[in-house]
């Protein structure tokens, strides 16, 4: 008698203790809830250069032109996908010529990827930028000497490659502004004849083996 007594008693504590071991298990999974999952996209932005169009006007000797738009994407809070697109050109006029000295104009396409290599936050939409580029640019292209064989002038194209530096930061209600600094590495050195080198390649500059670029942005976080 006092062993079923026993028993009993051992099987209602165990049963007591499973049902207060689900109970805290239950109670512990309602008090630390499973963590969120990172969301993968954050974002696309577009931006316009307002700089480089100021700074064709304040040029000299040299007549150049240039307009130029970005659109990047933000990916993990830390990744920039970028594309930027845009049109340049130059000019060079000699006093009583009847023709320009130079006349070259056309489109530049730059590609590439941007790393914010700031701490990861949800709620920080400003972001230091640094990555690389691949671009290239091609104009129809104009000199005296190009004219006397192909009177319609002729279409050329360069490539290069760049690294760039820069930040983005959030003002007021998804708009945006902030600034990049461009190392640019000219690919195709050797790529033209005498006839057909360019002295200036829309979306790179004055033709060098090396160049540099600024830009100055404003911008809108869709």
């Amino acid at each position: 008698m006092i062993k079923r007594v026993a028993i009993i008693v051992l099987m209602a504590g165990m049963c007591v203790l499973m049902h207060a071991q689900g109970a805290s298990r239950d109670s512990a999974q309602v008090q630390s809830p499973q963590p969120k999952q990172t969301e993968v996209y954050q974002g696309t932005t577009v931006r316009v250069d307002l700089l480089n169009p100021i700074l064709d006007l304040a040029r000299s000797g040299w007549h150049t032109y240039s307009a130029e738009a970005a659109v990047n994407a933000r990916f993990i809070y830390r990744l920039f996908p970028t594309i930027e697109l845009g049109y340049a050109g130059a000019f060079l006029q000699q006093k009583d010529a009847a023709t320009p000295l130079y006349n070259g104009s056309g489109e530049f396409v730059r590609m590439g990827l941007d790393i914010n290599p700031l701490k990861k936050h949800p709620e920080q939409r400003s972001a230091m930028l640094i990555g690389v580029r691949v671009g290239t640019g091609w104009q129809k292209m104009q000199t005296p000497a190009l004219l006397a064989e192909v009177p319609q002038g002729k279409w050329i194209a360069d490539a290069w490659g760049e690294i760039v530096a820069g930040v983005q930061v959030d003002i007021y209600k998804g708009f945006n502004m902030g600034w990049a600094v461009r190392m640019k590495f000219l690919f195709t050195t050797n790529s033209h004849d005498e006839l057909t080198t360019p002295y200036y390649i829309p979306g790179f500059g004055y033709r060098n083996t090396m160049s540099w670029g600024f830009n100055y942005y404003l911008g809108y976080t869709f």
